[in-house]
């Protein structure tokens, strides 16, 4: 990343990208098991039109196939979020530090960012994270649509990636909707990041405190409103991902591309089409972000 990375200390950078690696995996966990229920339904109404509301959704997941319905796939979120969110701080981390260092190296030396760097550090981290994010959602919403019962198309995770692997070839196959997958995650990490630090740089100016002061039910409301933000800037494409990744392959492919998928999502239901389902992903998101930030922040606390 050019001259300012060189004058980063090698040692203490790498000891901090530990910390983060660390500290996002243990939010990774706490985000899996708060949000995987709300996951399913939100699958289920962007991919089908059998629910008239996320109640219904839910009441039907419930009454069909029992309450553990709820957790399917979770096998493979748990494993691949928590390395995914270890990714997103990790990155986070070490595109911040980048740009301190080049602050601080500029004619007008400061050590802050400002909020578009914030962005592009956000945006950065997402990118890095849609290596693994992509083939691993595309799994867990393979296991989540999938019929129940003596209709299982998978047994598990792996036959699962078999299965998908083998129509295709990974690229085609496993990595289906990758493109659209790293626009998300640009969009949805930069607005992520930048949100729950421009709040807790808010609160720490305003109470003239350091960050590390910041209340801990202070970290988890910005945390909450930092993920309400991403989804909003991001949801579209979350969509047509998912639509996407529950296409049938060969003959059975209805989405030839992401743009084809746009045009008929466009076509077809419109405007709405494209937010099909926000309504629990937003009741998800508070939570399950509010939950994320504040275990990473208390982790990063208690390592440092």
């Amino acid at each position: 990343m050019g001259d300012a990375a060189q004058d980063l200390d090698a040692k203490g950078g790498a000891l901090d990208t530990v910390k983060d690696l660390f500290a996002g995996a243990a939010g990774g966990v706490a985000q899996v098991l708060i949000g995987q229920p709300f996951d399913i339904v939100k699958v289920r109404l962007q991919t089908s039109s059998a629910y008239s509301s996320a109640l219904d959704a839910a009441t039907s997941i419930y009454s069909k196939e029992g309450p553990l319905a709820f957790y399917k796939g979770t096998l493979t979120p748990l494993l691949g979020i928590g390395a995914c969110v270890s990714i997103q701080f990790g990155a986070f981390g070490y595109a911040r530090r980048y740009f301190e260092a080049a602050n601080a190296s500029s004619p007008s030396p400061r050590k802050e960012l400002t909020y578009g760097q914030y962005f592009a550090a956000g945006s950065f981290a997402g990118v890095a994270n849609s290596v693994i994010s992509g083939p691993i959602e595309h799994v867990r919403i393979r296991l989540q649509t999938q019929p129940h019962g003596a209709e299982r198309l998978y047994s598990g995770p792996l036959d699962c990636i078999r299965k998908l692997s083998a129509h295709s070839g990974v690229l085609q196959g496993l990595y289906r909707g990758e493109a659209v997958t790293i626009w998300r995650e640009a969009a949805a990490y930069g607005t992520w990041f930048l949100t729950f630090e421009y709040l807790m740089n808010l609160d720490a100016a305003r109470n003239r405190i350091s960050r590390s002061e910041v209340p801990s039910y202070k970290v988890a409301l910005y945390g909450g409103l930092a993920g309400e933000a991403l989804w909003l800037a991001s949801y579209p494409f979350d969509v047509i991902k998912s639509k996407m990744q529950t296409d049938g392959f060969g003959k059975d492919m209805k989405y030839k591309t992401m743009r084809d998928c746009f045009a008929q999502t466009w076509r077809g239901e419109g405007m709405r089409g494209f937010w099909k389902g926000i309504g629990p992903t937003l009741l998800r998101a508070m939570p399950v972000s509010a939950g994320t930030f504040a275990v990473v922040e208390a982790t990063m606390r208690a390592i440092s």
